[in-house]
């Protein structure tokens, strides 16, 4: 038997609650449906991790985000949006992903995982934090590569190598040297660390590759990854040192390949970026509204919680009118 919906939201991180917050507010039938557990990409983030933002700029749904620090940490929020989800009842199914999408006359016919769904509006707010970029280089498929990274413990007293020069890769590098890697390799396409790694802690890893604790390698890349080693091409030379453990902290990207079999335009540009109404955040098929940061498509850094809350109340405005 088919659950039939006005809304279903695809993705259960704090923007899709938040729509499904709207959905309550506005009596519509919904589900979020998420193909990992509640805020999934925040579960993701390393352990001891810090948000940039203050708690009042996480906030949805009118639920206050008290937190015991000047910055909420990773458990706070997680605490935080397990409240929020318990306390307006929201309505989720999680560990359930969907498979197929079709268009029959006035609604979407969805296929999941575990059930079928016919809605009459699809929101997507899936973020970009499920897809790594990879390295590309034979042997990334080991277990030893890690394309998430969760806290230094594993690492103690092993040769570690980070790929990557953004904040990410800045972190990763300075805890596992500080919690006893054997040896901490940086290995980083630019000729630099990014310049906009945060301002406070770019003359740490600038000093501690300086004086030579932690080892970079600039303009270079991993070619091969064996068990207990890998090569890394340089500029001037192919290197093979000995490695226990790759964390590649190289970014991530939304799943472009949902938003072409819903339908949506991507656009031309250099950042891919969906096509949508600005005004009302529906894409080019109708029914379709995109929400949060998947609407920078790879320009990861234009959107975030604070400057997205509003599009799930844009939304729904725009749904029931």
């Amino acid at each position: 038997m088919k659950e039939k919906l006005d809304v279903l939201i695809v993705g259960a991180g704090p923007i899709g609650l938040a729509c499904g917050i709207e959905c309550e507010k506005s009596h519509l039938s919904y589900v979020i449906v998420d193909k990992g557990c509640l805020v999934n990409s925040l579960y993701n983030y390393p352990s001891n991790m810090t948000f940039f933002s203050t708690s009042d700029r996480l906030e949805i749904g009118g639920v206050p985000f008290i937190s015991h620090n000047p910055k909420p940490t990773r458990p706070e929020a997680l605490e935080y949006y397990r409240r929020v989800a318990s306390s307006w009842k929201l309505k989720t199914h999680l560990y359930e992903r969907i498979e197929e999408v079709t268009k029959e006359e006035d609604f979407f016919q969805i296929q999941s995982s575990k059930r079928t769904y016919q809605a009459k509006t699809l929101i997507i707010a899936t973020g970009f934090y499920d897809l790594p970029y990879l390295l590309n280089a034979p042997g990334e498929d080991l277990p030893k590569v890690k394309h998430y990274y969760d806290e230094p413990h594993p690492y103690y007293n092993m040769n570690v190598a980070v790929v990557g020069a953004a904040n990410s890769a800045v972190d990763v590098a300075l805890e596992v040297y500080r919690k006893g890697a054997k040896s901490v390799t940086m290995v980083i396409r630019e000729e630099e660390i990014n310049p906009r790694v945060k301002y406070w802690v770019k003359p740490d890893i600038d000093n501690r590759i300086a004086e030579g604790s932690i080892t970079a390698y600039f303009k270079s890349n991993i070619s091969r990854i064996e068990e207990y080693s890998i090569d890394i091409q340089t500029p001037d030379e192919q290197l093979t040192i000995p490695n226990d453990f790759v964390l590649a902290m190289t970014g991530y990207q939304p799943d472009f390949s949902f938003l072409k079999h819903v339908g949506v335009e991507i656009g031309d540009d250099e950042f891919k970026t969906p096509v949508y109404d600005k005004k009302t955040m529906e894409t080019n098929v109708a029914g379709v509204y995109l929400a949060g940061v998947i609407c920078g498509g790879l320009k990861t850094n234009a959107w975030f919680i604070e400057n997205s809350r509003e599009h799930a109340e844009i939304i729904v405005k725009h749904i029931i009118s």
